[in-house]
């Protein structure tokens, strides 16, 4: 398989319209702050001091992301897997993120780009509680650019689609695939697991 050079692509690809490139606004403005408070979950990307790229989800009550001017973002972080792998590059690396915000039945996502910065100052963090507790540390994001992606993507996925769904039981329990992928730990059903998961949210 041969790599593409940028010549390559700029004879695969026309040139975007210039509504496409007008779009991207260097702030939030009313549009894509009333859909970040309709988000429930979004895909948080960073890129290490070595080059490497992570994307992690993020999750909580539609407007769990506030939005704090608009220049500004504040991401509560809530318990995961302890990794920190996006934070570690936030303060290793350039500290420049990406999010993609998705509204569940709404085709169109927005993207935002800008500067991150962590905080763990305790009147902030009190005042970010949610699901009966504090995060442990808040993303500050200092935005750049913000601008909507058309729905094409999800509309291919049918992702909103109910006959798209998929049964829980095609997949053994992540616990069952962790367990034969490490051998370590105990496996547990999928209910266990959710269980589990509702205490440490």
């Amino acid at each position: 398989m041969a790599d593409l050079s940028a010549s390559d692509l700029s004879t695969i690809y026309p040139s975007p319209r210039p509504r496409v490139i007008a779009k991207a606004r260097p702030e939030i403005d009313a549009y894509a702050k009333k859909f970040i408070g309709m988000s429930p979950f979004c895909v948080l990307a960073t890129s290490g001091s070595d080059g490497s790229v992570d994307a992690s989800p993020r999750g909580g009550n539609p407007g769990f992301v506030h939005v704090a001017g608009p220049n500004q973002l504040l991401m509560p972080d809530r318990s995961g897997n302890n990794r920190i792998d996006s934070f570690r590059n936030i303060v290793e690396g350039s500290g420049f993120v990406q999010l993609i915000f998705f509204v569940p039945g709404i085709d169109e996502t927005l993207r935002v780009g800008g500067k991150g910065e962590l905080s763990a100052e305790p009147d902030l963090l009190a005042s970010m509680e949610e699901f009966g507790k504090p995060p442990r540390a808040v993303l500050s994001i200092s935005v750049h650019e913000a601008y909507f992606h058309c729905g094409k993507a999800l509309m291919r996925s049918r992702l909103w689609s109910p006959d798209a769904r998929v049964e829980r039981t095609m997949l053994p329990s992540i616990s069952q695939v962790i367990h034969d992928q490490t051998k370590l730990g105990e496996p547990e059903s999928q209910a266990e697991v959710e269980a589990r998961y509702r205490t440490q949210l």
